[in-house]
């Protein structure tokens, strides 16, 4: 499948990638009829889902079926009206309802908005307003429906409160019951042309109501660049762990895996994950490619790798936050695989990555791919040194990279202000050494800046990260009346250091970071905590903890 979109599909080295990869785009290119359906037409009994729960839940999906619940689906959404350009959205956990879903809507038209179930009844209002949301099909739980429920009075666009079970509500309907007495599929005279939208997100908002990002119907083909970052093939068997209402979903359970005729493996479950059960089913599924948060691996690194069989697993990669490099080592130590970091936002498909040809340096995002032309620009707009640190951007002079988003929906000043000139500013302060590896600093408004230093949190965070007593990390800068900020550590503490929190600790812990990076960047205060605030897709909101400690009344002792 994937020859049919690359005029070369296989490269010898990293310069004949960046020279020779070249996506073809097709005239309105539908990635349910010409990937799905074109699947189901030339190998359908090729499997394209490998579904499993924690319940212990098994189910095989080809391309014939996926095709015949796709079109059901689709059939069943046309029966109640909604067409082409209308908003639903998915709030489906890892349910196999969100794969059939997703490629319906796409048949039909119409723009997906997947979103997490974590969602309260506020968050979904918000998106049924700000987007004009005219259904929602949703997993069948009491908590998810009761939010939902609470949205309906502020919503006036929702016509449509969908269920796939296992609970019902009166003025819901029952998914499976209308797509079983769904009249045949016919596929509509005209669906779309390339440059209509089809997926929208709500961006995770570490600052700020979240943002709608809006992609066009080329968006799958970008990530076929994603798929050769995972180094997939038709032998693959590939795991991303990541809930569906997460821009990551796309991007490792869906486009790039089915285009590269891969497997996709999911496992779903409720709550948060549990490292010894994730490597259970790792080796009992003979997972071959595996993608996760660092955050993942760091908690798995703490298991002892030794009782399971990981033979089958040839290829880690990394994203969603930046990797600290101790994380990276004691992997490779423990499995012998390098962890493959990798780069992009909602806005964009992969942006920057550590290749299969691309030798991984610990804690580097990778390097520039041939799909953006990427720079790291300073205060004035001037490209910057190596080393020197600058905001990344994408030169977009030249056109629209295949990949990037089209706009924030019905917010053109938002829009005009990240994407400009020809630049689309992705926010994100970076450096660029000789070599041409990236390596990231933080968010724009994350830096620090103490006694005329400008320091990186992530660099801190790296360093904190290498002492044993550290599980999760996050730095932020706090008020000071000399230095007009200092570093703050707060940290959650692993749990065999939990009954050692206090100022003892916490100097060990700042003269550990002095040994191991420059001393002026070392935490003068440190927090022990339960938790670290997060977003509902799991990046930790470091505006929170600045916003907490900035109140009058928070008075955090220097140490």
């Amino acid at each position: 499948m994937v020859e049919r979109f690359l005029r070369q599909t296989k490269f010898s080295s990293y310069e004949d990638f960046m020279q020779n990869f070249k996506v073809e785009v097709p005239e309105n290119f539908n990635f349910g009829y010409d990937v799905v359906d074109e699947w189901a037409r030339i190998a359908p009994q090729k499997e394209a889902i490998l579904w499993t729960n924690d319940q212990g839940g098994i189910l095989h999906v080809n391309y014939a079926q996926y095709k015949e619940k796709s079109d059901q689906v689709a059939a069943y959404l046309r029966s109640l009206g909604i067409d082409k350009g209308d908003r639903v959205m998915l709030i489906l956990k890892r349910r196999i309802e969100w794969w059939y879903c997703m490629v319906a809507l796409c048949k039909i038209g119409a723009i997906v908005i997947p979103a997490t179930h974590l969602l309260t009844g506020y968050d979904v209002a918000y998106r049924c307003n700000s987007a004009g949301i005219r259904a929602i099909i949703a997993c069948g739980d009491s908590l998810v429906m009761k939010h939902i429920n609470d949205a309906m009075p502020t919503s006036p666009s929702l016509q449509y409160r969908i269920s796939i079970g296992p609970e019902y509500a009166e003025g819901w309907l029952n998914f499976w019951k209308g797509v079983n007495a769904a009249p045949k599929f016919e596929r509509p005279e005209y669906v779309n042309k390339n440059s209509d939208s089809m997926l929208m997100y709500f961006t995770s908002g570490t600052v700020g109501e979240p943002k709608m990002v809006v992609h066009d119907f080329t968006y799958p083909l970008g990530h076929i660049i994603t798929g050769i970052w995972h180094n997939l093939d038709e032998t693959s068997l590939h795991l991303t762990l990541a809930d569906t209402g997460w821009g990551k979903a796309v991007w490792g359970k869906f486009y790039a895996q089915m285009i590269f005729g891969a497997t996709i493996f999911v496992y779903d479950f409720d709550g948060k994950f549990e490292a010894d059960k994730l490597l259970q089913v790792i080796q009992d599924y003979k997972i071959t490619s595996f993608c996760a948060p660092p955050t993942v691996f760091r908690f798995m690194i703490r298991e002892d790798l030794s009782k399971y069989d990981l033979s089958h697993l040839r290829y880690c990669t990394i994203a969603g936050e930046a990797l600290n490099p101790t994380v990276y080592q004691q992997w490779e130590q423990l499995t012998g695989i390098q962890l493959r970091e990798g780069y992009g936002q909602t806005e964009t498909t992969l942006s920057i990555a550590t290749y299969p040809w691309v030798t991984p340096r610990p804690g580097s995002m990778g390097v520039e791919g041939p799909q953006y032309k990427v720079d790291v620009l300073n205060d004035r707009g001037e490209s910057c040194k190596p080393g020197e640190n600058g905001q990344l951007v994408i030169r977009t002079d030249k056109g629209k990279p295949l990949g990037l988003f089209k706009e924030y929906f019905h917010n053109p000043v938002i829009t005009e202000l990240a994407h400009r000139n020809g630049i689309y500013y992705t926010g994100d302060v970076v450096n660029r050494d000789e070599d041409g590896y990236f390596w990231f600093v933080g968010r724009a408004d994350d830096v620090i800046k103490s006694s005329g230093y400008r320091i990186g949190p992530f660099e801190v965070e790296s360093a904190c990260m290498t002492h044993p007593a550290v599980m999760e990390c996050a730095i932020t800068g706090v008020p000071d009346p000399v230095r007009g900020q200092v570093v703050k550590a707060t940290i959650v503490l692993a749990p065999s250091y939990r009954d050692k929190a206090g100022d003892a600790l916490a100097k060990e812990i700042q003269n550990h970071v002095k040994r191991v990076t420059a001393p002026y960047k070392y935490p003068r205060v440190i927090e022990f905590v339960d938790e670290l605030p997060k977003t509902i897709s799991g990046k930790v909101r470091h505006v929170e903890i600045r916003q907490k400690d900035a109140s009058p009344a928070k008075d955090l002792p220097r140490l």
